[in-house]
């Protein structure tokens, strides 16, 4: 099961509802490393301005590369980075950095519990443009710290739950992340659904001042829910697929979302 993880794992500033949570309640192991290239469509048929809902629609594709290496039992580090599509608006944008640490562990006769924290760095590698709805994001450099609660039993069910704090440089909002995720992780097949949730602290709304806006100064706040369905097709090799839904917010596209990807662990 090692390396079945969690692979859309996408820092995006204005475009952040790709993230099902920075980290996941796995661990590779001494050595062993996941290499997963992704690619997805998102069609957003409306925008809210603030909560007010839009009819301004867009469709944004992406490609992400993610890799994620054991230095030890438990301790892993991470990178991802996409390139996003978004009309004429498109380049490689964020890059991300994460470390993950199990602190604590404890198991009971048919089940475990583990603890986690992590910490992350994520800033733009582009000069894209941030000005207008079509941005492939806000040119955030963020400082991102987790916590995590890991529950899994020996069926391969298991219930993660994480949050902690985005710290935005600059202009940009900070946030609050929550994510709640539960599946099955088995020998060759591994399902979730998940809900991912963010809050930001302040910021401005769109239209809420006469243009020119600073879109840097965005706060976007999301509800959404989803799931992945993975399969290992040998001992190195699988691929999966993911759907997802914007179901509410604040200044964020609204609709469906939809994943494809294939992974190698080595």
């Amino acid at each position: 099961m090692r390396g079945i993880l969690l692979v859309i794992l996408i820092s995006l500033g204005c475009c952040d509802v790709f993230s099902q949570g920075k980290i996941d309640g796995f661990y590779r192991g001494i050595g062993n490393t996941t290499l997963t290239l992704g690619a997805g469509f998102e069609d957003n048929k409306d925008y809210l301005a603030g909560t007010d809902e839009t009819d301004i629609s867009r469709k944004l594709y992406y490609v992400n590369l993610f890799a994620d290496y054991g230095i030890t039992e438990n301790l892993d580090v991470n990178a991802s980075l996409p390139y996003i599509e978004v009309d004429a608006n498109k380049d490689i944008q964020d890059i991300a950095f994460f470390l993950k640490y199990r602190g604590y562990k404890t198991e009971f006769t048919t089940s475990k519990l583990e603890l986690s924290i992590a910490a992350g760095f994520s800033t733009h590698v582009s000069d894209y443009n941030v000005g207008g709805l079509n941005d492939i994001g806000q040119q955030a450099t963020i400082i991102e710290t987790r916590a995590m609660a890991h529950y899994q039993t020996g069926a391969g069910w298991f219930a993660t739950l994480q949050s902690g704090f985005s710290f935005k440089l600059e202009e940009v909002p900070n946030s609050l992340p929550i994510t709640f995720k539960a599946g099955q992780a088995l020998d060759k097949w591994y399902y979730d659904v998940y809900y991912d949730y963010q809050h930001s602290f302040g910021g401005i709304d769109y239209l809420e001042t006469p243009p020119p806006q600073n879109f840097r100064r965005f706060g976007v706040d999301y509800h959404k829910i989803g799931g992945t369905g993975y399969r290992s097709f040998t001992d190195t090799f699988g691929a999966y697929v993911s759907v997802s839904y914007v179901l509410s917010g604040r200044n964020i596209f609204q609709g469906p979302g939809y994943g494809i990807g294939v992974s190698a662990n080595f």
